[in-house]
């Protein structure tokens, strides 16, 4: 018989004392230091670890003795639970100020090269409504709060439509209002949930296989355009279109509305076939008079009006004066690449997606700029020595990777490569800062400006200049 753990120690009048790297907050415990979810520096609290390590432990807070003075209002009626927007207890400029000090941290503690003055961080403009694209979830198998456990009453609607659980790859919290998107997307959500109660659709079971509505995805843009794409599991003709001429009468503002009948085990659609079934398949984001054309599967900053900026500060780095040959790596629809075609000599975009590619092409051609071209594949693969010979050694390189940052690959191709120039665009500065360290031994790194495209959340987007030394 195994021996019992001993119970883990509740510990009162705790003081949280800064944010970690991930978005938790930090006390100190003697030497240990504690990660705490939902708690801000200067709170006093009742404190019961859940998990202890040598170095390190996690814990929560079951009680707030005594509340910070930096603490904010929240807004959202399901925060704490939801997995999303952990940072609203902060107020905007101390979520700022955290995130400005994440940068520093992860390009001086992994990066361990010489920086310049990291810039103040530019802040978003819009701190709610400010997505252009939700996902949401299907699932049977609702989360219950510990309220309706232990009221002991009888739940008879397990179905939910809203947002996973951390940890809890199978249970899904019902979302009334989301305050990250423009509220057409909650009268959306809240109209297609009623109608499959009503309707008696079945939702996903995630373990078992089954049911006929799985995910729904909205995307908005700035010219006012709105899609919805809604993802099936089981083939129901009559149910399915049932609710789409549902969808198209309630909401006529909906500009495309697609859908995918996605019988795999994961949710990912770049594989899917999106079928059109009112309106165009796409719809347009602008930008500086430039048109950008977005598919269901089409990758574009979910921050419009934070973009803008985001690509301002890109192409003033990359100080172009119209004679560049530019790469642009991880190109997406690519936005960037036109963005800054018009002050390139040309401008070569590589991206993984094929549909994005596509776009890209599109978007080029509709905004009449010439000097573009576009390659679809794996980078590593496509962004060879023998593609750069072919297609001359750039002058810039512009990279906006995805989280996980780049292949080796890639970093050795871009130092055969030698553009005078490299921009690093990124959504981790943990893997921008291992990279730079790759890239120290022939670039310096000139400029750093953090910039926040998701407030109320830990993340943060970061622009690097590295220059030829």
């Amino acid at each position: 018989m195994g021996r019992k753990k001993k119970p883990l120690p509740l510990i009162e009048n705790v003081e949280v004392i800064d944010i970690a790297t991930e978005g938790k907050a930090i006390a100190k415990i003697d030497d240990l230091v504690v990660f705490i979810p939902n708690v801000v520096p200067g709170d006093i609290i009742n404190l019961q670890l859940t998990r202890k390590k040598n170095k390190y432990a996690e814990g929560k807070a079951v009680e707030i003795v005594q509340y910070s003075p930096d603490r904010a209002e929240v807004l959202c009626e399901h925060f704490g639970i939801c997995g999303g927007c952990k940072w609203q207890m902060l107020p905007y400029s101390e979520q700022l100020k955290y995130k400005q000090k994440q940068v520093v941290d992860n390009l001086t503690r992994i990066g361990k090269i010489e920086l310049p003055e990291v810039n103040p961080i530019l802040g978003s403009a819009k701190t709610e409504f400010y997505r252009n694209k939700l996902e949401f979830t299907f699932s049977n198998k609702k989360w219950l709060t510990l309220e309706q456990i232990h009221s002991g009453e009888k739940i008879e609607n397990m179905n939910a439509l809203g947002f996973h659980i951390p940890g809890m790859f199978d249970k899904v919290l019902n979302i009334n209002k989301c305050w990250l998107q423009d509220d057409i997307s909650n009268q959306i959500r809240n109209f297609i949930r009623q109608y499959c109660y009503d309707n008696d659709y079945t939702f996903f079971d995630l373990r078992n296989r089954g049911g006929i509505m799985r995910n729904m995805i909205v995307r908005t843009s700035t010219t006012g355009e709105l899609m919805l794409i809604i993802v099936f599991y089981e083939n129901d003709r009559k149910m399915r279109e049932s609710l789409l001429d549902a969808v198209a009468e309630a909401f006529p503002q909906i500009t495309s509305l697609q859908y995918i009948i996605n019988e795999k085990a994961n949710d990912t659609i770049t594989d899917q076939v999106v079928i059109n079934w009112k309106g165009n398949d796409f719809i347009f984001e602008e930008m500086e008079g430039l048109k950008f054309k977005i598919g269901a599967k089409s990758f574009y900053q979910t921050n419009s009006e934070q973009a803008y900026n985001l690509y301002k500060i890109t192409r003033d780095f990359a100080g172009l004066t119209g004679g560049e040959l530019v790469y642009d790596l991880y190109t997406g629809t690519g936005t960037i690449a036109n963005f800054v075609a018009r002050q390139a000599k040309s401008v070569v975009g590589i991206e993984y997606v094929e549909d994005a590619i596509e776009d890209a092409r599109f978007n080029s051609e509709s905004n009449g700029i010439e000097n573009t071209l576009f390659y679809a594949g794996d980078m590593k693969d496509i962004l060879t020595q023998d593609f750069i010979t072919e297609h001359g050694k750039p002058d810039v390189i512009i990279t906006d990777p995805p989280r996980a940052g780049m292949h080796d690959d890639v970093v050795n191709a871009i130092l055969f490569a030698a553009p005078e120039r490299i921009v690093y665009v990124s959504c981790n500065p943990a893997t921008q800062a291992r990279d730079l360290t790759l890239l120290d031994e022939k670039y310096k790194v000139t400029k750093v400006q953090p910039v926040d495209m998701f407030p109320h959340t830990h993340h943060v987007e970061n622009v690097v200049l590295l220059e030829k030394r």
